[in-house]
């Protein structure tokens, strides 16, 4: 599933496309992904002017002139394709709904596996939207402090699950979380309210360094994700744990140290730690500045 960075990126590919612009014709070829295709999808957006865009989470949202608004949910393996309107771009296969504008840009919507979804919802009425009322604080807002951290994690429940919690934090992602976990040398399994203020500090400045960085490169392409263009994220070159369980651990081999990247199974997911550095015991100490000088180049 894409996560933040991921549709941040899109986000910012669709803006220069679609901010401005006027809707002149939407068509839906398929009734439903996830969920059924609003009714008055078809009709509603026509002839109207694109006001602002925006992502809440891994939500896209289109501000329209008239006060309106579009969600879209790229699910599993949703993608959004950008084409000038004059290459006469043939329907993509799974292509389930195109937006064309009138500065020429044909949009295409692509699920194979339609587990994403698209809404419409009145401007006003977002925090009542199922969708979007229960999400957390954005990390990379200035909202997001060590000090509203410590409060989500008064809990026995592990670390990694607080952090995935949509509930707490919004637009976190398997991906993220473990790469941000092995570099604050905390181990995924830890109960969240045995982590020591320092431990919780230097966990957040790995959360947003990554997540800013993860965006500098597009995003990580692992299976379905590119931009809109096409064209692949590059993160997944710097990922230093997600996917290479059996590798060595970078930072052990770069201190001469044996040990390899293994995988556990947390709430269904696969974590990615390293043992020797994740150590599973409290730590009482977390050296913020050590930890910031690990390198983000993969061995």
């Amino acid at each position: 599933m894409p996560e933040l960075p991921e549709v941040e990126t899109i986000l910012r590919g669709l803006k220069p496309a679609l901010e401005g612009q006027s809707i002149v014709a939407m068509n839906i070829n398929r009734p439903n992904l996830r969920t059924p295709f609003p009714p008055d999808l078809a009709t509603i957006p026509l002839h109207q002017t694109v006001t602002g865009l925006r992502r809440r989470a891994k939500y896209i949202l289109i501000d329209f002139q008239h006060g309106w608004s579009m969600l879209i949910h790229l699910g599993m393996s949703g993608r959004l394709f950008i084409d000038p309107a004059e290459q006469n771009v043939p329907p993509r296969k799974h292509e389930h709904l195109v937006i064309w504008t009138d500065n020429n840009c044909r949009i295409g919507l692509v699920d194979a596996r339609r587990f994403g979804m698209v809404d419409l919802f009145r401007q006003g009425q977002e925090e009542k939207h199922p969708s979007l009322r229960f999400l957390g604080m954005e990390p990379l807002s200035d909202e997001f402090t060590t000090g509203h951290l410590v409060p989500l994690c008064d809990t026995s429940r592990s670390i990694k699950d607080v952090l995935l919690d949509q509930r707490k934090i919004a637009g976190l992602g398997n991906i993220y979380v473990c790469e941000a976990l092995f570099r604050a040398h905390i181990h995924p399994a830890r109960a969240a309210n045995k982590l020591t203020y320092a431990e919780l500090n230097c966990l957040h400045g790995f959360i947003k360094d990554i997540l800013q960085s993860a965006i500098d490169a597009g995003g990580s392409t692992l299976r379905d994700y590119v931009h809109t263009d096409g064209q692949p994220g590059a993160f997944q070159e710097l990922h230093l744990v997600y996917g290479r369980e059996g590798l060595s651990c970078p930072v052990c081999l770069e201190e001469k140290r044996c040990s390899s990247i293994q995988r556990m199974t947390q709430s269904g997911r696969s974590t990615f730690f390293c043992p020797h550095c994740q150590k599973k015991q409290e730590r009482l100490t977390c050296d913020l500045q050590k930890n910031r000088r690990q390198s983000l180049t993969p061995c």
